[in-house]
């Protein structure tokens, strides 16, 4: 079954935890790279994180950086962002998605499939 399923987003006060769950059954992580992309209203689509195949070797925006942190469960084949420290700016619907091929891996146009999202919403 070829499909991407993203939970665990919700509503949080500045400063505080979520994590973010990627479903993703199908896709053998020694071939995709898994990401972790969101999208403000009125912005583009910006990568945040992500995992690249086999090795599992991390790339993180740097508006993220020491924050955020991806990784996967190969078990289970779901891979995860826990974001602490939150801040408004993180407001956004965050989308998973796998790359086959790509030649950077936090470039939204080189994924290939896409979750349906899940909304972060920062607020005080």
């Amino acid at each position: 079954q070829v499909q991407l399923v993203e939970s665990g987003g919700g509503l949080v006060q500045p400063g505080g935890s979520l994590r973010l769950s990627c479903a993703a059954p199908g896709f053998d992580f020694r071939y995709y790279a898994i990401g972790w992309f969101r999208q403000a209203p009125g912005k583009e689509r910006e990568g945040v994180s992500c995992i690249k195949p086999r090795d599992g070797d991390t790339d993180y925006a740097d508006s993220v950086k020491g924050r955020f942190t991806i990784s996967r469960d190969n078990a289970k084949n779901t891979v995860y962002l826990q974001m602490n420290d939150l801040k408004p700016e993180d407001t956004a619907v965050y989308y998973c998605g796998a790359a086959r091929t790509y030649y950077y891996c936090l470039d939204a146009t080189q994924y290939d499939y896409w979750g349906q999202g899940t909304q972060v919403t920062v607020s005080s």
